[in-house]
């Protein structure tokens, strides 16, 4: 449990006037590291997290378009979504304002280094009990689930809707969050939905188009 400064000083206590790099040069090597890994931080703490990004979305006159997204870690819910054509840190500090009101605010806040989050996010963040805790500099792998939400949303939706403007784009986000969140299942909850997906066991099978049959919700009636 000790480091090589603490044994080195017990050392010259004892009369052995000996260098701390010797100490440390014949110590066992931890074989884990001294604490927890950011992994298991998320995971120990995934109700208490949340995490946010921004996704860059085309329009089809060559527009980039902001979306900016956040999600809960305990159900992998995508809490919420805005658009934008020029994100400031003023505008995040306000879609973090209208994501958790009251008193819904996440204990962390996961991040990445773009500097759109200026002092003004930082600030109001803050001041709403939030621990901001940005990952490290290109390690999108620290803040897995946005990314892979991200990817998702992408791979379901955006490939394959070509985006007019904010307003079909907010359009189409609404209509796919709640799928999302209500009927598309997910490996890690156990195949199961963000809102919790009730089994029906008996009924005829109906199936309601979703983004104009892009996806489909199926269920007894």
């Amino acid at each position: 449990m000790w480091g090589a400064p603490r044994i080195h000083g017990e050392l010259l206590k004892l009369g052995f006037e000996i260098a701390e790099s010797t100490v440390s040069k014949y110590m066992i090597q931890r074989r884990g590291p001294p604490s927890q890994t950011w992994r298991t931080f998320l995971r120990n703490h995934a109700d208490a997290i949340a995490a946010i990004d921004l996704c860059v979305v085309p329009t089809v006159t060559f527009e980039c378009l902001f979306a900016f997204i956040v999600v809960g870690h305990g159900r992998r819910q995508l809490l919420w979504f805005a658009v934008t054509r020029h994100p400031t840190a003023e505008w995040l500090a306000q879609q973090i304002m209208e994501a958790f009101p009251w008193d819904t605010a996440p204990t962390y806040l996961v991040r990445d280094n773009d500097g759109t989050y200026g002092q003004a996010f930082t600030s109001r963040v803050r001041a709403m009990g939030i621990r901001d805790r940005p990952i490290s500099p290109r390690s999108p792998w620290q803040n897995p689930y946005i990314e892979h939400l991200i990817a998702t949303l992408r791979r379901d939706c955006l490939d394959h809707v070509l985006i007019y403007g904010e307003r079909h784009l907010r359009r189409v986000l609404t209509l796919y969050s709640r799928y999302y969140k209500e009927t598309r299942t997910h490996l890690g909850l156990g195949k199961d939905a963000p809102l919790r997906r009730a089994v029906e066991r008996s009924g005829t099978i109906i199936t309601t188009p979703i983004l104009s049959g892009l996806h489909h919700r199926y269920a007894r009636i």
